[in-house]
């Protein structure tokens, strides 16, 4: 005959074994400071020998209303935030965030293309008590199904502008027409911009600075509006200026965007990239294809990854890691009355990958 399991332990039980109330079992578990530290390490012995697991969470989200965790919001495959250099500083500050408030974090991954009625699923299952959107497309599906469900959120990068939701962002525009100031300055007249996506529809090709100013991904908008406003500034027409859109933020892409840049505009001089990622495949093709770096090609980045840092690319850092801890801070603290938005400032750093160009 098999052998019965022993019977549970509960709450009730254990505060019997005890002879303390219900409230104090619960207080060693929740509310710490409430108890002398001798009471509550008698409770958390005694419900540790009997096999008492802890308060149920599902019970004391239901009784507090609250689920204990925030969401965050991406519009990329989970692999993404912590794959992507600068997705995972973010994440890393977020989590210290959520850590001091002891909060757990849940990933919210969006699908390529939005399917509305899967986008107000996945967002009404998550159980949260609020959002952190990173970087999301304007009229996305599953920012609006956030949106929706009226709670606590902070924006981070974009989209700008939604009312009454506080954002978390760099100056973009500045950051990246400083970096372009500094490549025409040198010289260089013929240049290509190698950007991540403008839309959230696949695609990896040339775009016409029209459509590229006018994307829905407005980062990505306005690094280019930033290095076109400077060529203009240094006599170049926008329509000399390459610009090539890679739907992944990936080494591969950078590489196999640099490649078609360069075959059909040999002429080129320097590539201004969106993100340090891009550059590195492309300094990665230059390696490979006996491309001198400055020397034939100026190849710069945007973000300040570590490994662009250490590689000394010239490029614009920015705090992507403060980023993610301030939008936690806001978002927590948005619960005791309103948040104001925050702006955070950029380095440009000239490294060893930008020069004048070749004679």
């Amino acid at each position: 005959m098999p052998k019965s399991r022993s019977k549970r332990a509960t709450l009730a039980s254990l505060a019997e074994e005890l002879n303390v109330s219900r409230t104090t079992v619960s207080n060693a578990y929740n509310r710490p400071d409430q108890l002398s530290e001798e009471l509550r390490m008698r409770v958390l012995e005694t419900a540790k020998r009997l096999g008492y697991p802890g308060p149920d969470p599902v019970a004391r989200s239901l009784r507090t209303r609250k689920a204990g965790a925030i969401g965050l919001l991406l519009t990329e495959e989970l692999a993404f935030a912590v794959r992507d250099p600068a997705a995972a500083q973010f994440l890393s500050g977020l989590a210290e965030a959520c850590g001091a408030q002891e909060s757990g974090l849940t990933l919210i991954p969006a699908s390529e293309v939005g399917d509305p009625s899967r986008a107000a699923n996945v967002v009404h299952q998550a159980s949260v008590d609020g959002f952190v959107i990173y970087s999301v497309a304007e009229e996305d599906p599953y920012l609006e199904a956030v949106v929706a469900r009226n709670m606590p959120m902070v924006v981070v990068d974009q989209p700008a502008d939604l009312e009454g939701i506080p954002t978390v962002s760099v100056d973009d525009y500045a950051a990246m027409k400083t970096l372009a100031d500094h490549i025409f300055d040198l010289g260089h007249t013929r240049v290509a911009i190698l950007s991540i996506r403008l839309n959230p529809v696949h695609h990896n090709g040339p775009v016409s600075a029209e459509d590229a100013c006018n994307a829905r991904m407005h980062v990505q908008a306005t690094r280019i509006s930033a290095v076109l406003d400077s060529a203009a500034g240094h006599g170049i027409d926008a329509d000399d200026v390459v610009i090539f859109e890679s739907f992944e933020n990936n080494y591969s892409s950078g590489g196999c965007a640099a490649a078609e840049v360069l075959k059909s505009h040999p002429e080129t001089t320097a590539l201004l990239c969106t993100s340090d990622v891009l550059a590195m495949g492309a300094m990665q093709y230059a390696h490979d294809h006996g491309i001198s770096v400055p020397e034939e090609l100026t190849i710069t980045g945007f973000d300040g990854i570590q490994e662009a840092i250490e590689r000394k690319f010239t490029t614009v850092v920015q705090p992507s890691e403060r980023k993610g801890l301030r939008a936690g801070e806001l978002l927590f603290a948005s619960e005791h009355g309103p948040v104001e938005s925050e702006r955070l400032e950029c380095c440009f750093q000239v490294g060893e990958t930008s020069a004048p160009p070749r004679a």
